[in-house]
């Protein structure tokens, strides 16, 4: 497979830095999109082996900033094969205890970020990628999507909307030859998720899953490089729960 150009969201640390190395492993050229962590995102652009990686940065809550951030990438790569759409926040909102300013502000920006944010994306990219069967996009959702998230209901009603966002494209793209597929992981070792696990809740955390652990993120990025090869076509609007058996659903 010739060398492919990778756009990343959310490069910069956890799953998406993991990412950036698998594909970059493989011989990728990498963009690795940040929102402010401009020095972690330079840092994980530097250590990827290969040459001629890049850092790009965009409110994901703008869409001027993601159109004008997309169009950068492609002009420095001239394409964009993959897309995967990985940036998303978590803020805690109990519907009981949160106050209605307090509730309005964390729909906002989780929706604007895990769901409208991946949307323009996504809609910006399709305009750099090849028509020749190995363009990809891979949304990260969530198991969330599917078991509820008590603590941030707008988190989980994101990915359980990044999935028919995902699905309803992949329908639309299919005769473009442009696959598209989500990923659903549950916890996994990120700095996101650190507040939990290293918490008095990741003994209970890790009991989840029967293998007694969270995900780590190098795991995510391989399911997420088999989704995004050319091999994957037939996987298009796919969902690939990867929990370690922490929450089946039929």
């Amino acid at each position: 497979m010739s060398r492919r150009t990778v756009l990343i969201t959310g490069g910069a640390r956890g799953i998406g830095a993991a990412i950036a190395k698998e594909f970059a492993q493989a011989g990728d050229q990498i963009a690795i999109h940040y929102v402010s962590s401009k020095s972690d995102a330079e840092e994980v652009c530097a250590s990827l082996p290969g040459d001629g990686h890049i850092t790009a940065q965009a409110e994901l809550r703008d869409p001027e900033a993601i159109r004008v951030m997309v169009e950068e990438v492609a002009n420095k790569f001239g394409k964009i094969d993959v897309l995967i759409n990985n940036a998303g926040v978590f803020v805690d909102h109990p519907i009981e205890t949160t106050t209605y300013e307090e509730w309005q502000a964390a729909w906002s920006q989780t929706l604007g970020v895990n769901l409208i944010g991946a949307a323009n994306v996504s809609w910006c990219a399709l305009r750099h990628m090849p028509k020749n069967g190995t363009s990809r996009i891979v949304n990260i959702g969530s198991r969330g999507a599917f078991r509820g998230e008590p603590l941030s209901p707008a988190y989980g009603a994101s990915k359980a909307a990044i999935v028919a966002f995902g699905q309803s494209i992949a329908k639309a793209l299919a005769p473009m030859h442009i696959g598209v597929t989500t990923l659903a992981p549950g916890f996994v070792e990120t700095e996101m998720a650190s507040r939990l696990l290293d918490g008095p809740e990741g003994p209970g955390i890790r009991a989840q899953s029967p293998f007694n652990r969270a995900a780590r993120p190098e795991e995510l990025a391989k399911a997420v490089y088999f989704l995004a090869s050319p091999d994957s076509e037939w996987a298009s609007g796919a969902v690939l729960d990867f929990n370690g058996a922490s929450y089946l659903r039929m």
